[in-house]
């Protein structure tokens, strides 16, 4: 279930997406430095580190500075639109793969803190609902699409 709706939130930000230039993607429509497509790379880091890196304790590289680095929303260049789209697919992918079997109770160490994947699924959750939401005010400034 947890997963289904997370799957469920992912798709919402690319139907959100859907249809827009590279220029409109990393277009920042509102006075913030946010863009749909810093929020596309943003949330490409947020699977990678809290999947890969926590859950399935793969020592691989950071994506775009990794944990705590903010640049990640504010770099938006609409020549890697493309890429950056297909960049989340697969980490999404990736993530989904190293993440699956995990029981959902079992624990891993946050900051000394001891935390299971279920939590970490939630955490998801509301990661992606929070940012769909900029995403969909991102979304009506540039061309008054709502209700993706």
């Amino acid at each position: 279930m947890l997963q289904a709706q997370l799957d469920r939130r992912r798709a919402t930000l690319l139907r959100i997406c859907a249809g827009l230039t590279a220029e409109q993607l990393a277009a920042r429509p509102l006075p913030s430095a946010l863009s749909l497509l810093g929020l596309v790379r943003h949330l490409a880091k947020v699977d990678r580190v809290w999947l890969r890196q926590r859950v399935a304790g793969r020592e691989i590289e950071p994506l775009h500075g990794g944990p705590g680095d903010p640049t990640d929303s504010a770099a938006a260049d609409p020549a890697r639109a493309a890429d950056e789209v297909a960049a989340l697919q697969a980490e999404r992918a990736a993530s989904d793969a190293a993440a699956a079997g995990v029981p959902l109770d079992r624990e891993i160490d946050f900051r000394g803190e001891p935390t299971s994947v279920r939590t970490v699924y939630t955490f998801l959750l509301v990661e992606y609902a929070r940012h769909n939401g900029h995403a969909d005010l991102l979304r009506e400034a540039l061309d008054g699409v709502t209700g993706r």
